[in-house]
């Protein structure tokens, strides 16, 4: 693997351009990043983490405005992108015209979409395209053997090591979360909650006004 600065984005963004794999530092932990318009790159992931198909990387876009221009917010959706983000929540929403939905078939749609801060953010920002993101990490159980993403570059480069994936790394050091986006479902017709993390259900209520339902 080939180590670089977490500030080093045109580096970042031209690996992505060019249809490469780029790992990225969080908050919560590393992600692994691709071009979501590039088959290649998103199977190479996907193979890689030996995650079922079905299962959706996550839609990082670069702003909000544009998050908007591709996918439909509903009243909801609009409050909480406007309290959380950029920050630790995704939102799953409905495509606003088949032809986006088809060209980014590994974000899933509705698609599970969120704004991030920090370098993940900044990388969005610096691509022509968009990115399409996951942790670094073998899907798993999430049971007691299970560590979960990596948060240092030793258990990256485990990763990268095992998976046989090539990869750019973002030095960001130790990731101190250690914890899931979370994740609220804005595409059905009852706004849930699908997997809690690091915004606490309880601000999510605050925002919103009532507790949210559990999928």
């Amino acid at each position: 693997m080939q180590v670089i600065a977490s500030t080093d984005i045109d580096t970042a963004a031209a690996a992505i351009e060019a249809g490469r794999l780029v790992v990225v530092p969080t908050a919560r932990w590393y992600m692994i990043c691709a071009d979501a318009a590039t088959p290649d790159a998103c199977k190479a992931i996907l193979e890689g983490k030996q995650r079922p198909k079905n299962k959706p990387l996550a839609l990082v876009v670069p702003d909000q405005g544009r998050a908007r221009d591709l996918l439909h917010f509903s009243p909801d959706a609009e409050r909480l992108a406007a309290a959380f983000w950029p920050g630790d929540l995704a939102l799953f929403l409905p495509w606003r015209g088949p032809a986006d939905a088809n060209r980014y078939t590994v974000v899933g749609s509705p698609a599970l979409t969120t704004h991030a801060p920090g370098p993940l953010g900044a990388l969005a920002r610096a691509v022509p395209g968009l990115l399409a993101a996951t942790t670094v990490n073998v899907s798993g159980d999430a049971g007691p053997d299970d560590r979960g993403p990596a948060i240092t570059l030793a258990e990256v480069e485990g990763f990268l090591t095992e998976s046989g994936l090539d990869a750019i790394v973002m030095d960001g050091g130790v990731c101190p979360a250690a914890n899931h986006l979370t994740i609220v479902d804005c595409a059905s017709d009852q706004t849930h909650l699908v997997r809690a993390g690091l915004v606490h259900p309880r601000a999510l209520a605050s925002i919103l006004g009532r507790v949210l339902p559990t999928s």
